[in-house]
């Protein structure tokens, strides 16, 4: 019984952890294209 609520434990956290680790990736993504499209658009610096 344990065994299968550890396997449970191991699953939910590793799926978890993919989803947090995608979303960092993507949120830093779309920053840095956001930042490049006010840069073209709006001529503003890319360090603000």
């Amino acid at each position: 019984m344990s065994s299968i609520l550890g396997w449970i434990l191991i699953i939910f956290g590793g799926g978890l952890s993919l989803i947090l680790c995608l979303f960092m990736i993507l949120s830093m993504i779309g920053m840095i294209l956001y930042k490049i499209y006010r840069k073209i658009r709006y001529h503003a610096s890319l360090y603000d």
